[in-house]
């Protein structure tokens, strides 16, 4: 964890002189990302905090992804994060490691509100948030003071605050469970009494893989699992088209999860107030199923997250 590390700062491009006195900007500057020399300057300041806190790598923590808008597929992975770590956010999820270079590269995408946010850290040394409207804040366990002085002559202003607002928050309610020999034992055997399951592998907030399981699949699939994702086991697809689609029109908002001819399978969600359920949707599907969440996970049957090798569970805030 990095809170309560001693020097934390707010590095933005707002003049504190242009705070009314509830501390809210009211100056010249805009909130969007110039994509040019601001922006530059801001990778420049935050490289210089990082060196000078003797940071070698940082760990991504509490990752989001948001390439998909509601109604659409997935977009061609052109942009943000999806264009750092090809193929399929492959290396992006809680507890990988980047070098400040690529740290970097991802800040330059959170700046820009252009496809993924994470919390960079470096466990009790050092951490780098990035907040809307091009705020960003770094905590160091040392002095960085030459830091504060090279963000000045960037024309930027790196203010000293008592903590980042994107502190974790402490992990709520019982821990979850983790995703062990015994919880694979009972997914083979929901797989083998259905002849099938859906597994949803959360493997960045916001985004998810799907797999559809018959027992024997369960060994391969497992080992192809994204490190720390969050796993929700539910009941297969159906082969009602007609019926699953109908029950997904009865509802204001709607996820589907559905297996083409060629057993690929595809995930979207749909608000009637917005786009609505486009005609055609599961035109070539196979099979398909309505996904619920929260209280009206009633179909719901198993959940985990997958532990680190040492069979401790890291991941907090489960998805």
């Amino acid at each position: 964890m990095t809170a309560g590390l001693p020097y934390v700062h707010r590095v933005t491009k707002y003049d504190p002189a242009d705070r009314d006195e509830r501390g809210c900007y009211t100056g010249p500057e805009d909130s969007n990302c110039d994509h040019g020399p601001v922006e530059a300057a801001y990778l420049v300041a935050l490289a210089a905090f990082a060196e000078e806190a003797g940071i070698t790598e940082l760990t991504v923590r509490d990752p989001e992804y948001h390439g998909a808008e509601l109604g659409e597929l997935p977009p061609a992975e052109e942009e943000g994060m999806a264009a750092l770590f090809r193929p399929g956010l492959t290396g992006f999820h809680d507890g990988a490691t980047v070098s400040p270079a690529v740290a970097l590269e991802m800040v330059r995408v959170m700046l820009r509100e252009s496809g993924g946010w994470c919390r960079l850290e470096s466990d009790g040394r050092f951490f780098l948030h990035v907040g809307y409207d091009q705020y960003s804040y770094v905590g160091s366990a040392v002095p960085v003071g030459r830091a504060v002085a090279r963000t000045a002559e960037l024309g930027l202003f790196a203010e000293r605050i008592t903590a980042s607002p994107y502190e974790p928050e402490p992990p709520a309610g019982p821990p979850p469970r983790a995703a062990d020999e015994a919880f694979w034992a009972e997914v083979a055997g929901l797989a083998a009494s259905g002849g099938a399951v859906l597994l949803q592998e959360v493997h960045v907030g916001n985004s998810a893989r799907w797999h559809r399981l018959r027992a024997a699949d369960v060994p391969g699939v497992r080992a192809r699992l994204t490190p720390r994702a969050v796993l929700h086991v539910r009941p297969d697809l159906s082969a009602d088209l007609p019926g699953v689609l109908a029950a997904a029109r009865a509802r204001q908002s709607a996820e589907l999860v559905w297996q083409d001819a060629g057993s690929r399978i595809f995930a979207a969600r749909f608000h009637q107030w917005d786009h609505g359920l486009r005609p055609g949707v599961l035109a070539g599907a196979r099979a398909a199923s309505l996904v619920r969440y929260g209280e009206d996970a009633a179909d719901l049957l198993l959940s985990a997250v997958l532990p680190d090798p040492d069979g401790v569970v890291r991941v907090r805030q489960p998805f």
